[in-house]
């Protein structure tokens, strides 16, 4: 017996429904971009995660890159993160012009180690992009720790992590700045695809909307 890891169809077919009216709803208002639905999206979302500020954006890549556009990240510097990710945190570095650099996992965690980051900071390196992996938070203390130390920012690649929390704070709002993907392969996938930007800093949300 198959059995699929994300049945989208049986998915839809339980809440038909609701989800042919709101389809219905964005057609008859032919509003297809940034509508009133994504505004109460954006609020739900902050809402629930309990946060300040959500943006919704087309893809977690796209989410990832406005990021760092936002925090002025770009040719020259380096960035961060874990290679036991998808490709896509350090691919949108790279699109940016700025380098990826990869530091070790916890084998206990499969989350980036914050003991193996410091050793690799330089005079270059802009920001830490700790990855929230299979719906456990890295240790973001520590990673907290070394960004201010250094005057680092820190962006949370969220997309396998939301709704997990941290000493009882939600991911995605620990750091500087958040990311979420809707891939429907993730912990909170959509029909399609989707994406997110999260954050308690009314600059960045503003950068971030331009």
């Amino acid at each position: 017996m198959n059995i699929q890891m994300v049945d989208l169809q049986g998915q839809y077919l339980r809440i038909k429904d609701e989800v042919d009216a709101a389809v219905q709803e964005v057609l008859d208002s032919a509003k297809f971009i940034r509508g009133p639905q994504v505004g109460e999206f954006d609020c739900g979302l902050a809402g629930y995660l309990g946060g300040t500020y959500a943006l919704g954006v087309g893809n977690g890549t796209d989410a990832l890159q406005v990021a760092m556009m936002a925090l002025g990240i770009g040719p020259g510097d380096e960035v961060i993160t874990t290679a036991f990710t998808f490709v896509a945190t350090a691919e949108a570095a790279a699109l940016l012009g700025a380098t990826p650099v990869f530091a070790d996992i916890d084998p206990d965690s499969f989350n980036i180690d914050p003991a193996a980051i410091e050793d690799l900071i330089t005079p270059r390196t802009r920001a830490i992009v700790p990855v929230h992996l299979f719906g456990q938070p890295a240790d973001m203390d520590p990673i907290m720790e070394i960004a201010k130390r250094h005057g680092l920012a820190v962006i949370e690649d969220n997309a396998q992590g939301v709704g997990a929390k941290y000493k009882g704070h939600a991911t995605g709002y620990l750091g500087t700045i958040g990311t979420i993907s809707f891939f429907p392969s993730k912990n909170l996938g959509a029909y399609g695809d989707g994406g997110a930007i999260t954050t308690n800093d009314e600059a960045l949300y503003e950068a971030a909307r331009k």
